[in-house]
């Protein structure tokens, strides 16, 4: 084979357009050898989840076939990284290999491991960004530390130049004389055997094509209403792009360029707080990677130390997670959300708050028992993302909601649900319940229950917790790790 091929390695890059590893591999002229390794070893204790898994599959698919229209083709693999690779260096005589970067800590070493390995061999190894606007190390506060409060740090950032989209040349890809072998997709066991994800793919199309039509959508009709309505669950107005991002079949440069294009008529950019606000989200995604560099050990370990002294209660037999993790707790919104992320692999965010305090304020139970439920269940679980917002909802992380900060599930069904779509929607044995008891079934009258064929303890469980009581006891344990201060109590 050619002495000048160029290893391309997919990861969470999962796009032709905007991929500065493929685009440079292409500008250095000679073969094109795309390939992606499956090395659950590698991830460390984060290999992706069940739902992850099973969007992977489908988008290597879309992957395959975009690469297959350019005259190439998507190698596949399973093992050892570091091993893969070189194996593949060998089998081809690639003088290069490129990738771009991803900024988990197992991730890092793993690729400084083989950047190191490949060196020493006498192989160009290099590495992109094509992740991120805003690179972790290449950020700091005016002390040069890392940030840890969002608004100081997407402050900071919007002083700073946005880089445009890495173009990649139209036309065919150069193949090498032969390819290597390769796994057929299915090898790598990714979907899974009884097709409990049946339901995600009517809501969701991975891969490049269905992300673009996802942001074409989001902007047509969803983005103008992104400031007013983008904590209603039942309502279209976000751009559930996550999964889209996470996997790299859309980056947040595109994204940029996409809303700013947006303003040309307008001569202002954004055009209008729906699309500042949107583009305060994907600032978010960008904090949370900034976090989990700067601060490796925040998966699993609390950012502020003295949180690994909670007193969380205790749940011996698993009966409340189960509650919890099946959408039977007995508060309408909370078990709806629930349900939501079982039936499709997503939950709306505003919802994903409610439901995150209830678990770690009103039950106790250990934020990192939800990160972990969320890590298996969600198609865009991001270990950046999922870490910031259980860390922000326990109130142990960077730019912590306040201990005393605790979400009525009542009182947010009543605001964010009113007319109780989004519950009629996802815990349908309610839905004929009139819209003033919809959020609290327990005050219904009898006659009301019966009329909605309602059975409290039947048909629909009690509340396992009582809210008054489970805020008090978490408001006495919060207290206990901070002597001496008191503070006014808030109820959101």
């Amino acid at each position: 084979m050619s002495g000048a091929s160029t290893l391309v390695w997919f990861r969470q890059d999962l796009r032709l357009t905007d991929n500065a590893a493929l685009s440079a591999a292409v500008a250095r002229g000679g073969p094109v050898i795309p390939c992606f390794v499956l090395d659950d070893e590698g991830e460390g204790p984060w290999r992706p989840g069940g739902a992850s898994r099973s969007w992977l599959h489908r988008s290597l698919a879309a992957l395959a076939a975009s690469l297959e229209a350019r005259g190439s083709r998507l190698i596949l693999a399973q093992g050892h990284s570091q091993r893969v690779i070189e194996a593949l260096v060998r089998a081809t005589g690639a003088t290069a290999v490129y990738w771009n970067r991803r900024y988990e800590p197992e991730v890092i070493a793993r690729d400084s491991a083989l950047k190191a390995g490949l060196t020493a061999q006498g192989i160009e190894a290099r590495s992109f960004n094509s992740a991120l606007l805003f690179e972790p190390h290449t950020v700091s506060n005016k002390a040069g530390n890392p940030f840890q409060v969002f608004t100081p740090y997407w402050r900071h950032c919007q002083s700073l130049p946005i880089p445009e989209p890495v173009a990649l040349p139209r036309g065919r890809l150069v193949s090498p004389p032969a390819w290597p072998d390769s796994l057929a997709l299915p090898d790598l066991k990714l979907s899974p055997r009884l097709a409990w994800d049946r339901d995600f793919y009517p809501f969701w199309t991975p891969g490049e094509t269905g992300a673009t039509q996802r942001l074409r959508d989001f902007l047509a009709h969803g983005i103008e209403r992104y400031d007013a309505e983008r904590d209603v669950p039942s309502a279209d107005a976000v751009s559930r792009l996550s999964p889209h991002l996470h996997f790299g079949e859309l980056g947040p440069r595109q994204i940029w360029a996409a809303v700013r294009a947006l303003s040309v008529k307008s001569g202002i950019f954004p055009a209008h707080r729906g699309a500042a606000k949107f583009l305060a989200e994907v600032g978010w995604r960008e904090f949370a990677h900034h976090l989990l560099f700067h601060f490796p050990q925040t998966p699993s370990h609390p950012l502020r130390s003295e949180f690994e002294a909670f007193p969380w209660a205790r749940d011996p037999d698993g009966r409340l997670l189960r509650a919890w993790q099946e959408g039977r707790t007995g508060y309408p919104l909370i078990d709806a959300g629930l349900r939501q992320l079982w039936s499709c692999g997503w939950m709306h965010n505003r919802v994903r708050m409610v439901v995150a305090s209830f678990l770690v304020k009103h039950l106790r139970l250990p934020w990192t028992q939800g990160a972990a439920w969320f890590w298996d269940t969600l198609v865009d679980a991001d270990l950046a993302s999922n870490t910031l917002g259980w860390q922000w909802s326990a109130g142990c992380g960077a730019d912590a909601a306040p201990y005393f900060r605790v979400f009525a599930p009542v009182l947010q069904g009543e605001k964010f649900d009113p007319k109780g779509h989004y519950v009629r929607r996802w815990v349908p044995e309610l839905a004929r319940l009139p819209d003033e008891v919809i959020h609290q079934p327990w005050e219904a009258p009898a006659a009301v229950l019966a009329r909605a064929g309602v059975t409290l303890g039947e048909t629909y469980p009690r509340p396992i917790v009582d809210h008054a009581a489970a805020r008090a006891a978490a408001l006495a344990a919060f207290k206990t790790l901070r002597s001496g201060q008191t503070t006014a109590a808030e109820e959101a």
